[in-house]
């Protein structure tokens, strides 16, 4: 029904309009009596043989919805309804921000992708606390933490550090958004020795609470191996958790949209189909190279179960999905569940 019905009738709206649309639909039928164990009898796949259990943490399912769908926090009780078995908020910086102007959000139809230049948009940190303060215990919710944009480099650790022991006591785990392309003077959190720095600092924090929770660094699909050796040295050094793999990509080879829409859009992130390969490849090379050493969340360009399932074969441990959840629908979460099940 969703590609047949609605997609067609989503798509024809701006992305960005037809997305804030999507949540109230989403509200508004989530409290209509029967409607959340309707959506749960049509998505959602219940069985032992789909847990994992990783960084302490048990997961129902490997399948999880990645940062920048949920970003306040206001949507993931609902959307549990639909077999996720993780959801990841965010990204949430310490202030509220209205992120880049409009128009920054543009499908790719014929590459199945999106461009985004958000810009870290969202409501801060108080008001995230107060949407998770209504969490229900259906799954595990991650925290995807960043800066303002507004804050100088002295004090992007200090942004941290209030998100983190701000949000504690409401996340599962965390992760350090360190890679995202669509905000300003991030060249900082490129650099080796400050990325060092600032993942010590979140693990020395991490220890003064009685219960620890795992923390994982996010990148980007565009480093090459060099970059990706001091990533394995890096989570080796300062015993991270895992990495998520990957962020959006700045690369715009080999797309079937023309350079005339292209130049049209501009500078932003691409999700979806166009950085599938790139994604795997990223978490193949860390897998090998490194010998498993740690967990990797795979995400970038899951549309089918079968990109889901070259993920975890590459060496992903769980799966995301995000442009893929757009464009092919909540089934798409349960044809991989199903997928992992057969396997």
């Amino acid at each position: 029904m969703y590609k047949l019905l609605l997609r067609p009738l989503f798509f024809s709206f701006d992305p960005e309009k037809i997305h804030h649309f999507t949540f109230l639909l989403i509200k508004f039928t989530s409290k209509i009596p029967g409607f959340p164990a309707l959506f749960r009898g049509m998505y959602k796949v219940e069985n032992k043989g789909l847990e994992r259990n990783l960084f302490g943490l048990t997961f129902k399912n490997p399948v999880g919805l990645a940062a920048g769908f949920d970003k306040n926090a206001v949507l993931y009780n609902e959307l549990a309804n639909f077999g996720f078995g993780f959801i990841e908020i965010g990204t949430v910086t310490p202030k509220g921000q209205t992120g880049n102007p409009k128009k920054r959000l543009f499908r790719l139809k014929e590459d199945q992708g999106i461009i985004n230049r958000m810009g870290f948009n969202n409501e801060g940190l108080e008001a995230a606390i107060g949407q998770l303060k209504k969490n229900k215990g259906k799954l595990i919710v991650g925290g995807n933490i960043g800066k303002n944009t507004a804050t100088k480099p002295e004090g992007y650790t200090k942004d941290y550090l209030k998100c983190f022991n701000a949000l504690h006591p409401y996340v599962n785990y965390f992760v350090l958004n360190v890679s995202c392309p669509n905000v300003g003077s991030h060249a900082k959190l490129n650099d080796k020795d400050y990325l060092e720095e600032l993942i010590n600092t979140v693990q020395k924090a991490n220890k003064t609470f009685e219960k620890q929770k795992p923390i994982l660094l996010k990148i980007a699909p565009d480093l090459n191996d060099n970059q990706l050796d001091e990533i394995i040295e890096l989570v080796n050094k300062t015993k991270l958790d895992g990495v998520i793999a990957s962020n959006t990509s700045t690369d715009r080879k080999d797309l079937k949209a023309s350079k005339a829409l292209l130049d049209s859009i501009g500078n932003g992130g691409l999700s979806g189909q166009p950085i599938k390969e790139k994604s795997t490849r990223v978490i193949k090379y860390l897998s090998d190279k490194s010998n498993k050493a740690f967990p990797i969340i795979g995400v970038g360009g899951v549309h089918s179960a079968k990109d889901a399932l070259d993920k975890i074969d590459a060496g992903a441990d769980l799966v995301q999905i995000y442009t893929g959840f757009i464009y092919e629908g909540p089934s798409l979460i349960k044809s991989i569940n199903k997928a992992l099940l057969k396997k």
